[in-house]
């Protein structure tokens, strides 16, 4: 009697999910979308259960289908462990490694990352999401996420690999037209650029003096709002306000004097670089080995750092 879930099933199911629609699934398996529907079909018949609802555009998970996904995506993850520690060289990477970056900060940095990891480690399979909250840490959703301060979390692991501070910066021309602050309070006076992501208050920084100084929460205003920080920093750029943004997505501006850093004696909470992922991940050589690589690019970039350019 032919099971009715089978260990294929598992894969293409958690691979479906990921894509997000059949035609984005068919798209990575390079089959057909009608293929996708079949293969999904058979499998919800198997099982006597539907696991996805299906409208012209996109798919949702039924209740069921999240259950299915959970434990497809943890019996794949101890798969990938167990294959790699049966290996004849544990030592070297494979298998399938799940990232997840925050937009912005994945786009200019860890897809670069990645790409030269693989390069390295060809016999990793890496798949990299990018969001503009931080995912679950506890759900094995992904093996390591790049984030932004610790995890509150501790059921899973963190490692620091960066130090990062957010600056207000603001363009030379800015500067010259508008003047440039000097006191928390003057923000006030000043157009401000807005970056809406997670669950951060809207508009409100805190920014303390020294960085054993109590931290005072300033409310801000401005007429350009965004969720993606490429776009905020580009209007920084082009003149349009202040704006609060991590050094690493900013550094090579100020060093080329396109932006200049304002209130160097205000500091804002930290923002260091972590890698975080699930205990249950920490033996597997490809997550091992990509942690050290990006903790060392990090080091790398940091040290060969130019200077930056003297405020004008």
């Amino acid at each position: 009697m032919e099971p009715r879930l089978q260990a294929a099933d598992l894969g293409f199911f958690s691979a479906l999910a990921m894509a997000g629609s059949l035609s984005a699934a068919a798209r990575e398996m390079h089959i057909t979308t009608a293929a996708v529907s079949k293969r999904l079909s058979q499998m919800e018949s198997r099982l006597g259960v539907p696991l996805v609802n299906r409208t012209t555009r996109r798919m949702s998970l039924t209740v069921e289908g999240e259950t299915v996904l959970r434990h497809a995506r943890s019996i794949l993850a101890e798969m990938a462990d167990l294959e790699q520690q049966l290996g004849a060289s544990r030592s070297t990477p494979s298998g399938l490694l799940r990232v997840n970056a925050t937009l912005g900060f994945g786009r200019s940095h860890i897809g670069p990352l990645i790409s030269r990891f693989v390069q390295q480690y060809p016999q990793v399979d890496a798949q990299l999401q990018l969001s503009a909250d931080p995912p679950s840490l506890t759900d094995d959703a992904f093996d390591v996420c790049i984030r932004f301060g610790p995890p509150p979390d501790t059921r899973v692991i963190a490692r620091k690999i960066a130090d990062n501070q957010r600056l207000l910066c603001a363009s030379p021309a800015y500067v010259a037209l508008h003047g440039e602050p000097k006191t928390p309070a003057d923000l006030a006076q000043h157009n401000f650029i807005s970056i809406r992501q997670g669950g951060e208050a809207y508009g409100v920084i805190k920014l303390a003096k020294g960085r054993q100084g109590k931290a005072e929460t300033v409310k801000t205003r401005g007429n350009l709002t965004t969720n993606d920080g490429s776009i905020a920093v580009q209007w920084a750029l082009d003149g349009h306000g202040i704006l609060l943004r991590a050094e690493w997505d900013i550094r090579h501006h100020l060093a080329q004097g396109q932006l200049i850093q304002l209130m160097p004696q205000f500091h804002t909470p930290d923002a260091d670089i972590y890698a975080i992922y699930p205990a249950q991940h920490k033996s597997a050589a490809r997550v091992r080995a990509f942690m050290d690589f990006v903790a060392e690019a990090f080091k790398t970039a940091r040290t060969e750092r130019p200077p930056r350019t003297p405020k004008i």
